[in-house]
């Protein structure tokens, strides 16, 4: 029929023609006709093409959505043009979302846009609110686009994909859209934004939105209620339309069991668990998300390549289905009609058909229906007997586990009050029982989790993840019972157990550069930095600390990832405020900022408790002035800025707290000023600085600033060290040892730092032998000792003592933070990280290790 109509592109293709699927828009004809005509001339060259062979589906799906996109917006500038002519195209925009989203209509598909206007700029007449503007030019678009007519229609146009259809406008203003996703969307609507784009009208407007409302789609905070809700929705599908769930004649290509939407809830289902910590994962198309979930180790790599061989299959034959009379169908026909679909797809007859798609429907319900069991809903879920419950434990413990039952359905808590939250408890909460008996430390384990529970405002979505992903179960438990720093953190933000879904949680820390990266995401405000680097810092840091727990790695690779993570905290942070001052204030000519690093930062080891010792440095001219329209001088102009750099490090926002920042290791300590020119820290080093600064400046490191800059601080340490101070080094240090051990005491029996012979005399007894021979000036402590071994000057037993004090300090941080000694269980794990059989051998090998620290005498430093 459309071949009789469009003689010119019959006889080009009886040339044996091949004819480009971009059709244009004749500007000079009314526009409704323009588009219809330009529809048909596409549908037609698109099908040819198809039918031959000459294009694939990706090219077919691609030339019908973007000639949807060039339609829309082509209809939206008539729309703006009729009523307010010669207007600019600003203030009203199309969002597209579902298959036009993905770049994947098909021959029949509606468009699904979501219309959004900014009262501010649209056009309009006089006197006329933006509002009735905005719906009148949405009403006219729809008008355009699928009024029917002699030349046929252009698209169908659905617009109930918008906030509350039955009661918003058909356009939405851009402030009330954005609260709407932010505060009150359903978890559906989140899944439908996984395939949005800005398509049509004001496309700076468009994106502007989506950039708004990313947060809300793609949340670092798994949400398995949004999961829920998408297989819920499938399993309501296959009830709604039973009748075309049997595969065979009749068979719903669409919406049947193993079709064309159970791929793409499929991969969207995995994009939300994992895109919002994933950027890549982000891909509005079916195939594309697919490869990339396969290509990142998060779906099976043959079910991702089965997935996308079905997806070609299926949606090759429902294009098929449509290209009879343009009909809007997705079922198997049958009969005759069946054949013919058989002979437009090159095959003989309709068994044919039914035989290439049977075994990719098959294997699609197979990997779907993976996903399904316990999704379902769960308002009939019957909560089991607190006897049955508390029967997995011996007595006493059952008898607490049967009080503790009652307070948690009491409503007591109000994390467990709603009926949801109850409803995902009882779901789990046989299995998060049986966890607890299995923990190290059964008690610890209930008990840790009451805590928990007592303090968070919601547990709805940690109820739902433990469901999903029970493997977790056992984890949370260990944590729960033997390391209350962690758990302490987790009840703070409970998402941090997110990290801990895949194995990537327990491989080694990223280096420096990818962390930063990872900290500065993209295209972000100062302030969402600062919230980023908080997330990233307390993710990572719970992972390290998970590592410890469940023996995966060992605490002295986790200091150095705990100290490589301050780093990069530090790099972001620190450019991100230089950044945001100099805006004011410029730069100074010939200067920058340098931050030097001390304490355990400086060598390269933290614990999870850890602070940054810190000095603010700046090189150049202290008389200069900086050059922006704020100009301050060289000083005053460092001081603001450090002020509000160790801010940044440590002010806790929304995303929590990130370090403690200790400046007064600086020149005068806290009677000097903050920053101070690299020219004066030369000075007072050489002149005026105690032997106890000397000691801390062999930790040194610069870790912000240029490699020019770092180069001539590092100078400065260097020269510092070596240059002799003519100071008694041994006695100053005994005298300082002594009066330290008397203001502050060890707190208790496996305080690895404070304790006679712990890692203080270590340090003590390293950093004297340093600058009395005026050698091994290493930061890192493990290195300087191995330096000074290698020198003859200190005993070897040094190395081994570091080794085992500095991996008991990391794990003690975590498991006793009272220092005091723990329960059997927790005595079990210390062992294992310290690499001995058993806690009678970590406290006779504590206690020899303090022996040999205590015969590392200061006074033998000079001999």
């Amino acid at each position: 029929m459309l071949l009789g109509r469009e003689t010119e592109i019959a006889e080009r293709l009886d040339r044996g023609e091949m004819i480009d699927p971009v059709v244009s828009i004749d500007p000079d004809l009314p526009p409704a006709r323009a588009l219809r005509l330009a529809r048909r001339r596409l549908a037609l060259i698109v099908a040819v093409g198809d039918l031959a062979g000459t294009l694939d589906l990706a090219a077919v799906t691609g030339a019908l959505s973007d000639f949807a996109d060039r339609a829309l917006d082509h209809a939206i500038r008539a729309a703006i043009e009729e009523r307010t002519p010669g207007a600019p195209m600003v203030g009203f925009a199309a969002l597209a979302l579902g298959k036009q989203g993905s770049r994947e209509l098909n021959y029949s598909s509606d468009i699904d846009p979501i219309l959004l206007y900014d009262p501010a700029v649209l056009p309009r007449r006089a006197r006329e609110e933006p509002a009735d503007a905005a719906v009148r030019i949405g009403r006219r678009v729809v008008e355009l686009l699928q009024a029917r007519d002699a030349d046929g229609y252009v698209l169908r146009v659905d617009l109930r994909l918008r906030p509350a259809p039955e009661v918003t406008p058909i356009a939405l203003p851009f402030s009330a859209a954005i609260a709407h996703y932010e505060s009150e969307a359903l978890p559906w609507e989140r899944a439908a934004f996984i395939r949005s784009r800005a398509c049509a009208g004001d496309l700076a407007l468009g994106r502007r939105f989506l950039e708004a409302i990313r947060p809300f789609v793609w949340r670092r905070s798994l949400d398995f209620g949004a999961v829920r809700e998408i297989t819920d929705i499938s399993a309501r599908i296959r009830d709604h339309h039973a009748s075309g769930q049997a595969f065979g004649p009749g068979f719903d290509l669409k919406r049947g069991r193993g079709g064309i939407r159970e791929i793409e809830f499929f991969a969207q289902i995995h994009q939300l668990i994992h895109g919002g910590r994933e950027p890549a994962l982000r891909t509005p198309a079916t195939r594309d998300a697919l490869g990339g979930l396969a290509a990142a180790g998060l779906i099976d790599p043959g079910d991702a390549a089965a997935l996308d061989t079905a997806y070609v299959a299926l949606r090759t034959a429902e294009h098929r289905v449509q290209m009879v009379d343009d009909r809007q169908t997705h079922l198997l026909p049958a009969g005759d009609a069946l054949d013919r679909l058989a002979w437009l797809d090159g095959r003989d007859a309709g068994s044919a058909v039914l035989h290439a798609l049977a075994p990719h429907v098959d294997r699609v319900g197979r990997v779907y229906d993976a996903l399904m069991p316990g999704t379902a809903g769960t308002a009939g879920t019957k909560a089991a007997s607190p006897e049955m419950l508390a029967g997995r434990f011996t007595e006493p413990l059952a008898a607490e586990c049967m009080r503790l039952l009652e307070r948690w359905r009491s409503g007591r808590y109000p994390a467990l009050r709603s009926p949801a939250a109850q409803a995902a408890f009882e779901i789990v909460l046989p299995s998060l029982l049986d966890s607890f008996v299995e923990a190290p430390d059964p008690r610890a384990a209930l008990i840790g989790f009451d805590r928990l529970v007592e303090r968070l405002p919601s547990a709805l979505n940690i109820f739902r993840l433990l469901e999903a992903r029970p493997a977790l179960l056992g984890m949370l438990a260990t944590i729960l019972a033997q390391a209350p720093t962690l758990a302490e953190d987790l009840s703070r933000r409970p998402d941090l157990l997110d990290g801990l879904i895949d194995a990537s949680a327990f491989d080694p820390l990223p280096d420096r550069p990818a962390l930063e990266e990872e900290m500065m995401g993209r295209d972000q405000d100062y302030q969402a930095v600062l919230e980023q680097v908080r997330r990233v810092v307390g993710e990572r840091r719970f992972t390290l600390g998970t590592q410890i727990v469940t023996a995966a790695a060992d605490p002295l690779t986790v200091a150095s990832g705990y100290a490589r993570l301050a780093e990069a905290a530090v790099e972001v942070l620190a450019g991100a405020t230089v950044a945001e001052f100099v805006r004011t204030h410029g730069r100074v000519p010939d200067s920058e900022f340098v931050i030097l690093a001390l304490g355990r930062l400086g060598g390269g080891a933290m614990t999870h408790a850890s602070d940054l010792d810190l000095v603010y440095l700046f090189t150049g001219d202290f008389s200069a002035e900086s050059d922006g329209h704020k100009p301050l001088g060289a000083t005053l102009y460092y001081n603001r800025l450090g002020a509000r750099i160790s801010t940044a490090l440590s002010a806790p926002t929304a995303a929590g707290p990130l370090y403690p920042v200790d400046t007064r290791l600086r020149p005068s300590g806290t009677q000097g000023p903050l920053v101070v020119s690299l020219d004066s820290f030369a000075r007072y080093q050489r002149e005026d600085a105690w032997t106890w600064e000397r000691m801390a400046l062999t930790r040194a490191r610069p870790i912000f600033g240029s490699a020019a800059a770092r180069a001539a601080v590092a100078q400065v340490i260097d020269t510092a060290l070596r240059t002799p101070s003519g100071r008694d080094v041994a006695a100053d240090a005994r005298a300082m040892r002594a009066e330290m051990a008397a203001h502050k005491p060890p707190v208790g029996p496996l305080d690895a730092k404070l304790l006679p012979g712990g890692l203080v005399d270590l340090e003590f007894a390293v950093q004297v032998r340093q600058l009395v021979h005026r050698t091994a000036f290493e930061p890192n402590l493990q290195a300087a000792i191995c330096a000074l071994i290698g020198e003859g000057l200190i005993a070897e037993s040094a190395d081994g003592a570091y080794g085992l004090l500095a991996r008991l300090l990391v794990i003690v941080r975590l498991v006793a933070p009272d220092a005091q000694e723990p329960p059997p269980s927790t005595q079990a794990l210390i062992a294992r990280a310290l690499h001995l059989p058993d806690w009678q051998t970590v406290i006779a090998r504590l206690a020899a290790v303090r022996q040999e620290v205590a015969a590392l005498e200061i006074d033998d430093a000079s001999r």
